[in-house]
């Protein structure tokens, strides 16, 4: 067995590979590596600093197992619709994949599937994790009361006719359009989610199907590479889609704070 074998199945993906060869990494390593030798470190501790760079670098960048987090432990019914909806048909998904691994006998075949079952684990929970993001989202647009914030404006504007203006009610006008604007825009971005986190579910429906045409008609490992790639491209999909509601939470976060101020 080589070492690539001998890895877990959640590191054999392309994100491991561009972890080890990013440049950022390689940056790094030369970084510490000559941060030593300006020490006045002996060379071989100058090479040993630069490694331990270069390996935080790529530890950072490496995927992770799907359940390195806690928080991870998948719980639909926690969640509001169609956030739980999504999730649940992620799980069935994922059982139904799992009932195919089981029914193929014992050799090659198997084996490939049975690797191919643990990224779709790993979707399950992207999904999940996915999901909560954009339902804490929605509740945040929720908690902004944009409606309420309309009816002030327009109350704001109806009280300052003219050109001329007040300066406190330009603040209070501007502070309540800032508001609308950001709670407008995380809806928008929540709105996406949903839609593409929609078009992901149908995608691993779409693998756990080829998974049982393949593991009947199926008679080289080969002819799975087309399914192994494309679970790797949506559990890729699913951790760009989650990441960028991170991004999204943490901005509003940020303007909410700002608002009470």
């Amino acid at each position: 067995m080589g070492l690539i074998d001998r890895l877990p199945e959640h590191l054999k993906a392309r994100r491991t590979g561009e972890a080890i060869m990013a440049p950022t990494a390689i940056v790094g390593a030369g970084i510490g590596t000559s941060i030593g030798v300006l020490a006045g470190a002996p060379l071989l501790a100058a090479i040993g600093l630069g490694a331990l760079a270069y390996a935080a670098v790529v530890g950072v960048k490496l995927p992770r197992g799907p359940h390195a987090r806690r928080e991870d432990r998948i719980d639909p019914r926690s969640l509001s619709e169609p956030w739980s909806r999504f999730v649940q048909a992620g799980l069935q998904a994922q059982r139904r994949f799992a009932g195919v691994v089981r029914s193929v006998d014992p050799g090659p075949i198997h084996d490939r599937l049975a690797e191919i079952g643990t990224r779709v684990d790993a979707a399950v929970h992207e999904c999940w994790r996915v999901a909560r993001r954009g339902d804490a989202l929605v509740a945040g647009v929720r908690s902004l009361d944009l409606d309420d914030a309309r009816t002030q404006l327009e109350a704001v504007k109806r009280a300052q006719p003219g050109t001329g203006g007040n300066a406190s009610l330009d603040q209070t006008a501007q502070a309540l359009q800032a508001q609308i604007d950001s709670g407008e825009r995380l809806a928008k971005v929540a709105t996406n989610a949903r839609d593409r986190l929609q078009l992901l579910d149908a995608r691993l429906d779409e693998a756990v199907a080829r998974a049982v045409e393949l593991s009947l008609q199926a008679d080289d490992v080969q002819a799975l590479s087309g399914l192994g790639d494309d679970v790797d491209s949506l559990v890729g999909d699913l951790e760009s889609l989650r990441q960028g509601l991170e991004e999204a939470s943490a901005a509003g976060s940020v303007r909410s704070e700002q608002r009470h101020v």
